[in-house]
């Protein structure tokens, strides 16, 4: 790993960070100096992230996005490892099933929400009680296009993604002028939960985009970046598409 900048002072919680997205954003922050900890499922690929982004900036604590108790031991570890979460980053999510919503369980249903909606609010409470309500900060959630028109067959990562704006929207009106809270829309990005969208078909896939590229994690970590940033002080509840120009084409025969 390259020399790391001086301490930026900052402090982030990342959910969902062992890879993909989750890692890209806390890649970039832990490039710019801030400490940050990650969250993840799986306790051998959390360990392995934190080495790579460097043990001596990054903590880990694993455990399922929508268990409140995990939320919890997340926050606080946080707080006693680094004294302060100035940025929370909601990546975690889920996109277990693939079909109609016509013939959709409904018990699955309520997987995804809890995963990629009530864990988001959870975490944003969590992190708002404990630091961010006296001190300030901002928070990031990872929703994506599929959120912002219909998305067939991920019907319910779509509503649930729909929703996550909107929760980005209620949480920036509440939370204001102390934390900014905004979202980022991916398109489809090259990790391991996007690769049955482009598996086997990537070069038929990215020539839809208008910039013949799929996105990779650091686009997204890279405008994670900035909005924690102080360049991005005048924005909140916004929703910032990151998606190679693929929604040019909409309306395109």
């Amino acid at each position: 790993m390259t020399e790391l900048p001086a301490l930026s002072g900052k402090v982030a919680l990342v959910t969902g960070a062992s890879r993909g997205i989750g890692y890209g954003v806390a890649e970039a922050l832990v490039a710019r100096g801030d400490r940050v900890c990650i969250t993840g499922r799986n306790e051998d690929a959390l360990k392995e992230a934190v080495e790579q982004l460097g043990a001596d900036r990054v903590i880990g604590v694993v455990g399922k996005a929508h268990d409140l108790a995990h939320q919890t031991a997340a926050v606080e570890r946080t707080m006693e490892a680094f004294g302060r979460v100035d940025f929370l980053v909601n990546n975690a999510g889920t996109n277990p099933v693939f079909g109609p919503i016509a013939d959709l369980d409904l018990e699955v249903a309520r997987k995804v929400f809890e995963t990629n909606v009530i864990s988001a609010l959870g975490f944003a409470q969590k992190t708002w009680h404990a630091w961010q309500k006296d001190n300030g900060g901002a928070i990031v959630n990872i929703a994506s296009v599929a959120g912002l028109t219909a998305s067939p067959f991920i019907g319910a990562y779509g509503i649930s993604k729909a929703a996550m704006i909107n929760l980005t929207q209620q949480l920036a009106h509440e939370f204001a002028p102390r934390v900014r809270v905004n979202a980022i829309a991916p398109a489809v990005v090259k990790t391991k939960f996007a690769e049955a969208l482009y598996e086997g078909r990537e070069a038929e896939a990215a020539a839809a985009y208008p910039l013949a590229r799929l996105g990779v994690p650091s686009d997204i970590g890279g405008t994670a970046a900035f909005l924690t940033s102080e360049q991005s002080d005048w924005i909140t509840g916004q929703t910032l598409v990151v998606d190679g120009g693929i929604f040019l084409n909409a309306g395109v025969a």
